[in-house]
């Protein structure tokens, strides 16, 4: 998220990261002694599993049902003794808000923020569940057995209040499940229920944080409830109609003779096409975000995803361009969607519900501007391009490699999965979230590493070897430094569902064409990170030996109406050469509006005839001129035995 914030704050949030960081990684040792190994070395990835059908026995509780549940809740990770920011503990998500103290940087204190819908103060429940069991509280935050045997005993406990027998049958749990959310919204309650009642229908199989190997069966008999209404919402909401959303307005307003915030009025998409849709973590609390985006000096987005329960608020209308990317080209053609939580902590912020809610918010919205579900169309603040080269230093880095990609495209309905075969000459970059853990840094301070954790980025080298150097991208650092494995450091990574040409291919090794040279990954059989893919490339028009880059289409100069002014036209520092190629999933026509001054309707929209291609060019995206390149088609069956790679059709 963009936005200015001043260097004494700066400075708390360090400190407050710095220390929070220290104790996550501190928690990290309590896992050894929580949890004790095994008579078999074969059953010690089972143990999750064993819980689950021990305590479902115990308190006579569906066994699908509790796994069901859990997973809903944490996805039946543990991260022992380590809270999320709501206070929830273990794979139950057993909240204990007393003994929880959620990492994130004071609010704004210059107002206060406005009341958030369909919260109930979360109950004491990991306490509760404790004295259920007969145990410590304290034990519930670390034994993972501890914590299933208590989320068992709440769940009977429950249903029994309700007035309903401890029945075998799933379906009779319906009501149980809706409490267990913890929320007073009746829409929230019946969409958590109802993400349940899918999961036990669907199945699951996970490898969880503790390299625990669990599996739900699928029951087709067992479905959700028919949707419902939703309760009566502001009629400026554009939500899904089982999604809870309010409504929290951003200011469009004049603030002198010079200036006027936080957004800009428009029409789309009847004057300009919504093209994508941007993923953002706040990098601050909910509450200060609420503070920021009424502040009409600051920043703008169209929606806040809550990290608790998911809850969704609406600031600005699809129509209107929100001032959240970095990009004025970007913000007029796509919509902002920021997530609370810090990229450094996705253990403590980035939730089930959020990804859940999130996924049903942005599904709605690119069904309803026809938005394709691809990752040059769905992507995160981090890969927005940087419209001039002198603002690629300050382009941000949120959500950063702890966003679960994959996952979140499976909550999208298009799963990211290879579209051809092994040797095609395109690559989809796909590791194995829950497994692929590269070293990071900066965690805990400049240098310092950060804990083991599931990535959806992928390290590259100028050499197919573990000890080359790290690729370099001069616009980011135009100093000369080197790239680094600092957890915010993009140069040298590429991102789950990213697709690029390839370059070359060494043993375990495969190298792509990035930045303008080749840049190798470790690709292994045996544990891939990336699969073949197909689609289109873009390679230079033969004769061409370099083609100019850009960050931003533009329409040229001739389409600009005298008066109007224009935006001059700003190459990348970086090079296109013959011979290299590039994915693109998307042609666009250069726009351009007039943002010099407040108006009291949408500004027209200068369309020129110069179309350009959206090419996946680094870890961000960038444009080149479709009269420059050639396109290269790579059909499904590319990379199977006997075909060849496309060629180019001019």
């Amino acid at each position: 998220m963009r936005r200015r914030v001043a260097p004494r704050v700066l400075i708390a949030v360090r400190e407050h990261r710095l220390t929070a960081c220290v104790a996550a990684s501190a928690a990290l040792l309590i896992p050894a002694l929580a949890f004790p190994p095994t008579d078999t070395e074969e059953a010690a990835d089972q143990r999750l599993q064993h819980d689950f059908a021990s305590a479902a026995d115990e308190f006579h509780v569906p066994r699908s049902v509790l796994m069901g549940v859990s997973y809903l809740q944490s996805r039946w990770d543990s991260h022992p003794g380590v809270p999320s920011v709501s206070g929830g503990y273990g794979p139950m998500h057993l909240v204990d808000a007393d003994a929880a103290r959620a990492p994130g940087p004071p609010a704004k204190p210059h107002e206060a923020a406005p009341a958030q819908p369909g919260r109930a103060q979360p109950p004491a429940e990991l306490r509760r569940a404790a004295d259920l069991i007969g145990v410590p509280a304290k034990r519930l935050r670390t034994d993972t057995t501890a914590n299933v045997r208590g989320g068992a005993a709440l769940l009977a406990t429950t249903q029994r209040q309700l007035g309903k027998p401890l029945s075998d049958n799933p379906a009779d749990w319906w009501e149980a499940v809706a409490h267990f959310a913890g929320t007073s919204d009746a829409d929230s309650a019946a969409a958590y229920a109802n993400d349940v009642f899918s999961v036990i229908h669907k199945g699951a199989h996970r490898t969880t944080d503790a390299a625990q190997n669990v599996t739900l069966p699928a029951d087709p008999k067992v479905r959700p409830h028919t949707a419902r209404p939703a309760g009566t919402r502001p009629k400026e909401v554009e939500c899904p109609p089982e999604l809870s959303c309010s409504w929290l307005s951003a200011p469009y307003e004049q603030i002198d003779d010079d200036r006027y915030g936080n957004h800009d009025l428009a029409d789309r998409p009847w004057d300009e096409k919504i093209e994508y849709i941007v993923i953002h973590d706040t990098e601050a609390s909910l509450k200060s975000m609420f503070q920021t985006v009424q502040d009409p000096t600051e920043a703008s987005w169209h929606y806040s995803v809550r990290s608790s329960d998911g809850h969704v608020t609406q600031h600005v209308r699809t129509k209107d361009t929100a001032w959240h990317s970095g990009s004025q080209y970007v913000n007029a053609h796509s919509i902002g969607v920021e997530h609370e939580g810090f990229l450094t902590q996705p253990d403590a912020w980035y939730t089930e519900r959020m990804y859940r809610s999130s996924a049903r918010l942005v599904r709605y919205l690119a069904k309803k501007y026809h938005v394709p579900l691809d990752r040059q169309h769905i992507f995160g603040h981090d890969n927005v391009p940087s419209p001039t080269a002198s603002s690629i230093p300050d382009m941000h880095e949120d959500p950063g490699p702890y966003w679960d990609w994959r996952h979140y495209f499976d909550l999208l309905g298009a799963p990211l999965r290879a579209t051809a075969g092994p040797d095609s000459p395109m690559v989809m970059v796909l590791p194995d979230y829950p497994t692929y853990k590269p070293r990071y840094t900066g965690c805990k301070g400049d240098g310092l590493p950060c804990p083991p954790h599931g990535s959806s980025a992928v390290r590259l080298h100028t050499e197919p070897r573990e000890d080359a150097p790290l690729i370099q991208d001069p616009g980011r650092r135009p100093d000369g430094e080197d790239s680094t494995e600092d957890v915010s450091d993009l140069g040298s990574r590429v991102s789950t569902g990213q697709t690029y040409a390839v370059a070359g291919r060494s043993g375990d090794w495969t190298a792509i064409w990035y930045l303008g040279r080749k840049a190798w990954f470790k690709n292994p059989k045996k544990h891939p990170t990336a699969v073949g893919a197909s689609g289109r490339m873009v390679t230079p028009k033969e004769g061409l030996n370099e083609i100019p880059v850009f960050g931003r289409a533009l329409p040229e100069e001739d389409a600009y109406p005298d008066g109007f002014p224009e935006q001059t036209e700003s190459p990348l520092p970086y090079s296109l050469l013959a011979g290299q190629r590039y994915v693109t999933q998307s042609l666009v026509n250069g726009t351009d509006v007039d943002r010099s001054s407040f108006v009291e309707t949408p500004g027209p929209v200068v369309t020129g005839r110069e179309q350009y291609y959206e090419i996946q060019f680094g870890h961000r995206l960038a444009y080149v001129r479709a009269s420059d390149v050639d396109v290269v088609s790579v059909p499904a069956s590319a990379g199977a035995p006997g075909h060849a790679a496309g060629t180019p059709r001019r």
